[in-house]
């Protein structure tokens, strides 16, 4: 589309980023098995590492899901914009609504336009831009709330872990000799540095898909409102300007 700056593959480029570092961190994960095996499960005396851990992690693919289902719906958008498009521009006197589903938010916008217009009704577009955009934020409620909290899990991992550790410490001091007392003060240094550690890397892996998500409901929505601006005004809004035009052309046809 050479007369709208849409990028038509942006949620596709994302859900593939998404793919290859899962795969590289994967493939991390394999190769550095040895050191994560002694850093989360080698010797643990408790199980409130993996919990914590497992929460986080536990949170994050949550918030991978929602991120993938809302990119999967982007994709279906950018390729309905794209087709209504091709259109307008290949049958400007055919239904532009062919081949796009009654569901996807140009044919919202489309309809909504075309529904005023028979109304004789003034087309407000900046209502309607910020219509749009008020739904579209409603999509990323869940994935924002888990980019906001994230790294503070990591917070409540390290604070729990070092408060195992302090009581491991008042039984070292208690007992001049105390072999549980000291594992529990090793214990908790080890879990305070797990769970800070996960929290840290899910919060980076997390923020970068999320602002890529972010770029992508922007990129769609300039896409809706240029092709308002090029196709739609056009189409349906009477304006002044364009009345006293063709007014003053008809002036000079009699004249």
């Amino acid at each position: 589309m050479e007369t709208i700056s849409l990028r038509r593959n942006f949620s596709r480029n994302t859900l593939f980023r998404m793919f290859v570092l899962a795969v590289l961190s994967a493939g991390l994960a394999v190769w550095k098995y040895d050191l994560i095996n002694t850093v989360y499960f080698k010797d643990q005396l408790t199980q409130l590492g993996l919990v914590i851990n497992g929460a986080i992690l536990a949170l994050f693919a949550l918030g991978l899901l929602r991120i993938t289902g809302i990119l999967l719906i982007y994709m279906r958008e950018e390729g309905a914009l794209t087709r209504f498009v091709r259109n307008l521009e290949k049958r400007p006197d055919s239904d532009p609504l062919k081949g796009v589903g009654s569901g996807t938010l140009i044919a919202r916008r489309f309809l909504t336009m075309r529904r005023l217009h028979e109304a004789r009704t003034p087309i407000n577009q900046n209502a309607l831009a910020a219509a749009l955009v008020a739904t579209e934020s409603t999509r990323n409620g869940l994935p924002r709330f888990i980019n906001n909290i994230l790294i503070l899990t990591g917070v409540f991992g390290t604070i729990v872990s070092l408060s195992m550790a302090l009581i491991g410490a008042s039984d070292v001091l208690e007992n001049a000799i105390s072999a549980t007392g000291m594992g529990l003060v090793i214990h908790g240094m080890s879990t305070a540095l797990s769970t800070t550690i996960t929290a840290i890397v899910c919060y980076v892996f997390f923020g970068y898909i999320y602002q890529r998500l972010t770029d992508a409901q922007t990129n769609l929505i300039s896409g809706v409102e240029q092709v308002t601006t090029s196709y739609l005004i056009p189409r349906f809004q009477i304006q002044t300007d364009n009345v006293l035009y063709d007014f003053s052309g008809l002036l000079n046809s009699l004249q």
